[in-house]
C-alpha cells in the first residue's frame, strides 16, 4: 500500500490548467479533426521534409505545428481537435518500427519529446479554448512497452517469486511484475476474459498488460488521468483498444475522469459495441462504419445493410446512435481513396458522417484526398500537401460542417431526432431524414452516362419549399405534397435544406441570400430532355 501511495504521489506531481468544462451533451454539437501528431505539421513551414510512412519512423510533426496550423483546421468548421497520445513511449527501432503513433507507451508520468515540451502542449490547449475549440486527448492503458523487449518465461518465473521486482527501469508508473497480468497470447477472441487478460504483441514485442481488475492499479490509473486532465486543460478523452479492458473498469476511470470519453471498440457487431455505452459517454461507431464502406467500395454494395445496421445501433446502444463518433476513416484503417478511386462513390461515403446522428468524425489528410492503404500507407505526411484549402474536398467538408451548424442553430430537435430512412427498390439509392435537412446518396458511381433519380413521396419538407443543396449551392423546390423529386447524371449525393435555414449561415451558399430562388426544370421536363438518350442506363428510385 505504501508503494502505490508513492506512485499516486508521482502521478499527481502536475500543475493545473483550466479546461472547458465540455460535457457529452456539450461534445453532441461539435465535430472532431484527428490528428496523428508526428503526421501532421511540422514547426514553421518546411513543407519540403521528405517522410516515407514505410519506414516507421518518427517525421518531426509537433504539437507547436499543430497550434500554427489551428487556422486551417477551423476554417473547414471543426471545434474540436482530437491527438494522438501525447507520453513517453517505447525509445528507439523496435522490430516494428518507432512509436511515432503513440500507442507502445512506456512512462504515463512524462510526455513524448519527439512532439515537442509540454508547455507547447498546454499552449495547444490553450489556443484551442482561446478559439472556443475543445481538445481531445488519445490514451492507452491496457498495456505497457518496456525499453526492452520481455522475456515473458521470465517474467511468469518473477510473477511467482517471493518479491517481485523492478522488470524494467523505463516503465513508470507500473514499475514491477505485480502490476500485470501474467503473460499468455490471446488465442480465442471470443473468450472475453482471455482478451482482457492476456496479452497483445508477441515474443518478439510483448506489450504487458496492466492488471486494471486490481484496485490499486485503477486507483492509480484515476488519479493520473484527473491530473493529466487538470494539467494539460483536456476537454475529452478517446479511450484506446477498450474491449481488452473491463466494462467495470471503464465505469470507474470514466467517471472519475469526468470529461467527455468516447473508446474504440472495434467490432463489426452491434450487440458485442452495446453494453460499452453503459460504461462511457460514447463509442466509435464501428459497426457502422463496416457497413459503410462497403456499402460505397463499388456499385455492387448493400445499402439496405448499412441501414439495418443504424437501426440496430438506434435501438440497442445506451444513448442511440447520437452518442457514436462517425468517421470514415482513421489511423488503424485504410484511407476510402486506396479501396476506390471513383470519386462520386468517394463523395457519397465522405457526406455520411455529417448527416448522421453522431458526432462527425473527420481523420487528417482527408480534406486534401490522401489515399494510403494500410498501416502505415495511411499515415502520410499532411506537409506534403501543402495545407490547400482550395482542393475540392476541402471546401465540401467546409459546406458540410457549415449546414451541420446551420441545422443545430436552427431548432435543439436535429440533435435529438434519428435519422430516418426512405428505402428504395432499386437497391442504389438512399435518402436520409434528419430535419430540416434531407440528404439523397447513391452507389453508382461516376459513370457519366447513367442518371439517379431520386422521387421521395414522403412529406419531408413544407410545401413547395424553397431548397438548395449545400454541396452544389443549386436551388429547388420541394412537391405540393413536400416531397422531393430529383435527378442526377454524375452519381454524386446531394444534401438539401429550406433556404430559410440555410440564410443563418452566412458563408454557406450566399448566393441564396435574396428571396428569389431559379426553380429547377420539373422533373417531367427532364424526363423528356433525357429519357431518349439514357433510357437503358437509367436508374428511378421512388421511396415509398
Amino acid at each position: 500500500m505504501d508503494r502505490i501511495l508513492l506512485l499516486i504521489c508521482i502521478l499527481l506531481s502536475f500543475c493545473g490548467l483550466e479546461t472547458l468544462a465540455a460535457n457529452a451533451q456539450k461534445w453532441r454539437s461539435r465535430s472532431i479533426y484527428q490528428i496523428v501528431t508526428d503526421r501532421f505539421a511540422l514547426s514553421g513551414t518546411r513543407y519540403n521534409t521528405s517522410c516515407d510512412p514505410t519506414a516507421l519512423r518518427y517525421c518531426g510533426g509537433t504539437w507547436q505545428g499543430i497550434t500554427e496550423h489551428l487556422d486551417y483546421i477551423q476554417g473547414m468548421g471543426f471545434d474540436a481537435v482530437w491527438i494522438s497520445p501525447p507520453f513517453t513511449n517505447v525509445e528507439g527501432f523496435t522490430p516494428f518500427g518507432e512509436a511515432y503513433h503513440g500507442y507502445w507507451p512506456q512512462n504515463l508520468t512524462s510526455y513524448n519529446a519527439h512532439f515537442g515540451t509540454v508547455n507547447d502542449l498546454k499552449n495547444l490547449s490553450a489556443s484551442l479554448h482561446s478559439r472556443g475549440m475543445y481538445l481531445m486527448l488519445d490514451v492507452v492503458v491496457n498495456h505497457m512497452v518496456p525499453p526492452t523487449p520481455i522475456n515473458t518465461t521470465a517474467f511468469s518465473l518473477e510473477q511467482a517469486g517471493a518479491n517481485p521486482k523492478n522488470f524494467s527501469s523505463g516503465v513508470a508508473p507500473f514499475t514491477d511484475v505485480s502490476y500485470f497480468h501474467k503473460p499468455c497470447w490471446i488465442g480465442n477472441y471470443s473468450n472475453q476474459t482471455e482478451v482482457e487478460q492476456c496479452w497483445l504483441g508477441n515474443e518478439t514485442m510483448p506489450w504487458a498488460d496492466v492488471n486494471t481488475e486490481d484496485a490499486g492499479v485503477a486507483g492509480m490509473l484515476s488519479q493520473w488521468i484527473s491530473k493529466v486532465i487538470s494539467d494539460i486543460g483536456v476537454d475529452g478523452l478517446r479511450l484506446s483498444t477498450v474491449k481488452y479492458v473491463s466494462q467495470s473498469f471503464w465505469r470507474t476511470f470514466t467517471n472519475q475522469a469526468g470529461v467527455f470519453t468516447m473508446g474504440e471498440v472495434i467490432s463489426n457487431s452491434t450487440n458485442h459495441t452495446s453494453p460499452y455505452t453503459e460504461v462511457m459517454d460514447a463509442v466509435l461507431d464501428y459497426p457502422t462504419w463496416f457497413k459503410l464502406v462497403a456499402a460505397f467500395a463499388s456499385p455492387q454494395g448493400n445499402l439496405s445493410s448499412l441501414v439495418d445496421t443504424v437501426t440496430d445501433s438506434q435501438k440497442s446502444y445506451e444513448s442511440g446512435a447520437f452518442m457514436t463518433g462517425a468517421f470514415l476513416e482513421n489511423h488503424d484503417q485504410p484511407r476510402f481513396g486506396a479501396i476506390t478511386n471513383d470519386s462520386a462513390l468517394r463523395a457519397n461515403a465522405m457526406v455520411w458522417p455529417f448527416i448522421y446522428d453522431g458526432i462527425p468524425i473527420l481523420y487528417y489528410g482527408q480534406e486534401q484526398g490522401l489515399s494510403g492503404g494500410e498501416v502505415p500507407n495511411n499515415h502520410e505526411p499532411l506537409w506534403r500537401a501543402g495545407y490547400n484549402t482550395s482542393h475540392p474536398y476541402y471546401k465540401m467538408i467546409t459546406s458540410l460542417n457549415l449546414a451541420r451548424k446551420a441545422a443545430t442553430s436552427s431548432g435543439d430537435y436535429f440533435l435529438t431526432t434519428p435519422v430516418k430512412f426512405f428505402r428504395s427498390a432499386d437497391g442504389h439509392t438512399l435518402a436520409v431524414s434528419k430535419p430540416p435537412m434531407l440528404s439523397l446518396f447513391t452507389n453508382v458511381g461516376q459513370n457519366i452516362s447513367s442518371f439517379v433519380h431520386w422521387n421521395v413521396t414522403q412529406s419531408v419538407f413544407r410545401s413547395r419549399e424553397q431548397l438548395v443543396d449545400v454541396l452544389t449551392c443549386r436551388e429547388h423546390l420541394s412537391a405540393e405534397n413536400g416531397g422531393v423529386d430529383i435527378v442526377s447524371t454524375n452519381g454524386m449525393p446531394k444534401v438539401l435544406m429550406p433556404v430559410s435555414v440555410v440564410k443563418g449561415s452566412p458563408e454557406l451558399c450566399p448566393q441564396v441570400r435574396s428571396n428569389r430562388v431559379t426553380r429547377q426544370l420539373d422533373y417531367s421536363t427532364l424526363w423528356s430532355l433525357i429519357a431518349v438518350p439514357f433510357i437503358s442506363l437509367g436508374l428511378t428510385a421512388s421511396f415509398a
